[in-house]
């Protein structure tokens, strides 16, 4: 049975996560997996959910910013533009990028959509190396 509880959990862990606050919405994850094994495709919509809202939290703070100047990193950062966004999981860098989207005031319909498809194939690569290392995510923890 799922657990709204363990689901709110899972969902602020997330968010958390996907902000300037530390964080670690894998191990969230991980754990509820452990006390809840049929509830693999509700836990990667809130975890991927609370993620990307945090992530976006983020975008809409760089907007805050002033506007970027021109010079030679904005150029570069521009010219790659909101498919990096695929890179928000990352640690430590997935933050900067989520804020120097805002900054550059990235569409909001390409950074939403970057950043999702990044942050959903994060977890489920975590899942499945989980499953194919141990049999079940749920195993990792006992």
């Amino acid at each position: 049975m799922v657990e709204p509880a363990w689901l709110s959990g899972l969902f602020a862990s997330a968010f958390l996560s996907a902000t300037l606050l530390p964080g670690n919405s894998e191990a969230a994850l991980l754990a509820y997996l452990h006390f809840n094994s049929q509830g693999l495709i509700p836990a990667l919509l809130v975890v991927t959910a609370g993620n990307t809202l945090g992530g976006l939290l983020t975008v809409w703070m760089g907007r805050r910013l002033p506007a970027a100047p021109q010079g030679k990193a904005v150029a570069w950062a521009q010219r790659i533009g909101p498919v990096s966004l695929l890179l928000t999981w990352l640690p430590v860098v997935g933050d900067v990028l989520c804020g120097v989207a805002g900054w550059l005031r990235w569409p909001w319909r390409q950074v939403a959509l970057w950043m999702l498809l990044g942050k959903v194939a994060r977890y489920l690569v975590l899942v499945g190396a989980a499953s194919w290392l141990v049999d079940s995510p749920a195993r990792l923890l006992t």
